[in-house]
């Protein structure tokens, strides 16, 4: 009898194997889940609650940390786009071999790019050329600029006149963009 039921087995286990059941694969059981007593697994409606909780305690804290993060991250948005737009201003002159210009506004937001198209060799915003507005606060609603130049750019890539532009937000904190007489424009702390 012992003999006749390992042949079964064997034969059992080859056909498994032979089949594909992965439950005997090399001859080892594989471990599966069994039901509990009290029926499906999952988790329990109070573990659920207990997890969510959890969750809005840590949103509620993290939500003011990030909120106050804002201004300072917009203040480097705008210096970027304005450090941006002054290093495109001077790719422009070179590329079309012209005087190029920025033009910042007593009103602190908005600016203008323009090119020498007469070749006067000075570049005047009277409209000629291409002429590019921006305004600051269209993507940074909260910051505002003060220059103390209109910046230039030589067909060479050189500056013609260079200076700061500030840039201030709602908070008074400041960052400065300095265009070099090199033609070089980079972003300062203060």
């Amino acid at each position: 009898m012992m003999a006749q039921n390992l042949l079964i087995y064997r034969v059992n286990k080859l056909a498994c194997i032979r089949m594909g059941d992965p439950r005997r694969l090399l001859g080892r059981e594989m471990k599966t889940f069994k039901k509990s007593g009290k029926g499906e697994l999952g988790f329990t409606l109070i573990e659920m609650m207990v997890v969510i909780g959890i969750l809005v305690i840590i949103t509620s804290i993290a939500i003011p940390n990030f909120m106050s993060l804002l201004p300072g991250i917009r203040l480097n948005g705008a210096a970027r786009q304005v450090m941006g737009d002054l290093m495109a201003a001077r790719m422009k002159a070179v590329k079309l071999n012209k005087n190029t210009q920025v033009f910042f506004d007593s009103g602190g937001i908005q600016y203008k790019i323009c090119n020498d198209d007469a070749d006067s060799g000075t570049t005047v915003y009277d409209g000629e050329g291409d002429v590019e507005n921006r305004n600051i606060q269209t993507n940074y609603h909260d910051v505002s600029f003060s220059s103390n130049v209109n910046p230039s750019f030589s067909p060479r890539g050189t500056a013609n006149s260079w200076g700061t532009i500030t840039l201030t937000n709602s908070e008074s904190k400041q960052k400065k963009v300095v265009v070099l007489i090199t033609g070089r424009v980079k972003i300062e702390d203060v």
